[in-house]
């Protein structure tokens, strides 16, 4: 649950991080009236409906795209992290403006969280891994779109030992490429 759990972090973390960058909407062929501007809608892993991505614009979306643990020799639990790729799509007539807007939404999260570092009070940036974002090259106009990768280390996994004399006190276990488990 540990990764949902950061994506569901991630998620309320940028909601509140983007919530007053208002942008405009498509109008929709159904659509009596047209809609007003608002946030980017926050997903995680993707969309519901990604033939609509168009009309979901403006839009965030996070995924973990990677993750690991691993074993450092000497450290009694393993270290684990998440590499998660948030993609961003907004509409708007104006191709400088569209692609400004985008722009705005990954310098609005980099800011952020470079001053937070933490986020839930449990999943850390790793500033050593950076971050990176990329505006699409290619994008389409009235559509602009682009990518931010992120790397988080996550909370250590506390192993669960029985002692006494129904456990497990005795057993050596030997963990991945044949180090001792304590």
């Amino acid at each position: 649950m540990t990764k949902n759990d950061l994506l569901e972090t991630y998620k309320r973390f940028t909601e509140a991080t983007l919530n007053n960058l208002i942008l405009p909407v498509q109008q929709q062929r159904e659509d009596k009236i047209p809609p007003g501007p608002r946030a980017p809608e926050v997903h995680i892993m993707g969309l519901e409906d990604f033939s609509a991505a168009k009309k979901k614009a403006p839009y965030i979306f996070h995924q973990v795209i990677t993750a690991r643990d691993w074993w450092t020799p000497g450290t009694p639990r393993p270290d684990s992290q998440a590499t998660v790729r948030s993609v961003a799509a907004v509409y708007h007539l104006n191709s400088q403006e569209g692609q400004l807007a985008l722009l705005e939404i990954f310098e609005r999260m980099r800011t952020a969280l470079l001053k937070h570092g933490v986020i839930g009070g449990q999943f850390k940036l790793d500033y050593s891994e950076g971050i990176e974002y990329l505006i699409y090259p290619d994008n389409i106009p009235p559509f602009y779109a682009g990518e931010m990768i992120t790397v988080w280390k996550l909370p250590l996994v506390e192993r669960e030992v029985k002692y006494g004399k129904q456990g497990y006190s005795n057993i050596k276990q030997s963990g991945p490429g044949g180090h001792s488990c304590p």
